[in-house]
């Protein structure tokens, strides 16, 4: 019984908080601007309208427009599952868990992208073109990063490898981290969430066709996986095995928080990026969590 009910509130502390992040950065950004801006809980009221409205498909469109958000959700939630929440530990954890949660976020990537080709539109094909572009190297950095962890730990399970700090390499791993969350959740520099320039656009572009339930998927599940990259790179970078149960949940909350600050000074600081520019940051990302492994090699051995 105290199984279920672990899993029940974990899946509901991940549900739930997700949407608070998008609004938690677009108050900053309002407030770097000088302007209200819209209220932090915007999403949740944006969530249950769109769960309202009816789902408008394009004649080309197959199923599989529906069925790639559906599945693109799933595959983010079950990733989040086996990311560990501080002294709450993880709802799933075994060994090599760190290579399934990998394996799930591209497959969500796939299914969004999937979905996106579904529609025969141009710029949504365009869209997903630069998306998967840009997955080479994000996804070749993150890769870098749990391999940092696993050989500073010796575990290939994220209970073990997020427990302990990354030591000299921290800094190095957290900036690495940090660039790999502004591109997985498109975010500025790469992409800009608030345009409406389809030629500038990618992974705005990429549903531009979705209506109703299945933008509501799209849009929790895009706060999701910014909710999982915020945790993740919190505890990559903290010893949160040496705190006490009490503290490692205020470190972890804290972090969290600082993170989404963090991204919305950012995009509320700096321009978007031209297109030939974003490979040489993605680059700068991969090379620091590439140095950050070759420091934690070198003081494990």
């Amino acid at each position: 019984m105290m199984i279920v009910l672990g899993f029940v509130l974990r899946l509901a502390l991940w549900l739930l908080l997700a949407p608070l992040l998008p609004g938690l950065i677009n108050k900053v950004k309002a407030w770097v601007a000088g302007r209200r801006g819209p209220p932090v809980l915007q999403l949740y009221y944006d969530l249950a309208r769109l769960w309202h409205k009816q789902v408008v498909m394009s004649t080309l469109a197959s199923p599989a427009f529906i069925i790639g958000p559906a599945v693109a959700w799933v595959a983010v939630l079950a990733a989040t599952l086996l990311v560990p929440l501080g002294p709450a530990g993880a709802t799933l954890s075994f060994r090599g868990d760190v290579i399934l949660m990998l394996y799930l976020l591209a497959l969500a990537r796939f299914a969004t992208t999937w979905a996106a080709m579904e529609t025969g539109s141009a710029f949504e094909g365009m869209g997903a073109a630069r998306e998967v572009s840009f997955a080479v190297l994000a996804e070749a950095a993150m890769i870098a990063a749990m391999l940092t962890l696993a050989v500073q730990t010796g575990s290939v399970s994220l209970a073990t490898m997020l427990a302990p700090s990354v030591g000299t390499s921290a800094v190095l791993l957290a900036a690495g981290l940090f660039t790999v969350l502004l591109v997985e959740n498109c975010r500025v520099p790469f992409d800009d969430p608030a345009t409406h320039l389809e030629l500038t656009m990618i992974h705005e572009v990429m549903v531009l066709d979705h209506s109703g339930p299945p933008l509501a998927a799209i849009l929790h599940g895009a706060s999701l996986k910014l909710l999982l990259f915020a945790v993740l790179l919190t505890q990559a970078v903290l010893p949160m095995g040496t705190y006490s149960p009490a503290v490692a949940a205020a470190v972890l909350l804290t972090g969290v928080l600082v993170v989404t600050v963090g991204v919305g000074a950012v995009e509320s600081l700096m321009a978007r990026f031209s297109f030939r520019r974003v490979p040489l940051l993605l680059t700068t990302a991969v090379l620091l969590c590439v140095f950050a492994l070759l420091v934690a090699w070198q003081g494990a051995a």
